[in-house]
């Protein structure tokens, strides 16, 4: 059975730079035709997709975090990565990754559990 598990810091400090791996087992990320995922949930709002790592390197980003966000996978090790720079307050969320069939109205068959990210200094 395939698993995520996110792991990173549940502290940041404001401006600094957020970086949550995930690991998936059971499972390759260069498998076809896969896309790992990030997503996250602020508190009392609802899913937000922030980007993707398909499983042949490509990256797409949400608009409205591209400029922040980076997302990077280590295949040795069967991890992704997200990277949020310059985080703020607003950026306080659970944060997830799961596995897609694609983007926009994907089906998304496998996440982790969530971590908590608090932005404070």
């Amino acid at each position: 059975q395939l698993q995520l598990q996110e792991s990173g810091p549940g502290l940041v400090k404001p401006s600094q730079t957020l970086s949550l791996t995930c690991t998936v087992s059971d499972g390759s990320i260069t498998t076809y035709y896969y896309y790992w995922s990030w997503i996250r949930q602020p508190p009392g709002k609802g899913l937000e997709w922030m980007g993707a790592i398909t499983y042949s390197g490509n990256t797409y980003y949400s608009p409205s975090l591209k400029s922040r966000t980076s997302i990077s996978r280590d295949t040795s090790e069967n991890q992704f990565t997200l990277q949020l720079s310059s985080v703020t307050p607003e950026d306080i969320a659970v944060y997830y990754c799961a596995r897609a069939n694609g983007l926009g109205d994907a089906e998304y068959d496998h996440w982790g559990q969530g971590t908590q990210v608090t932005v404070s200094s």
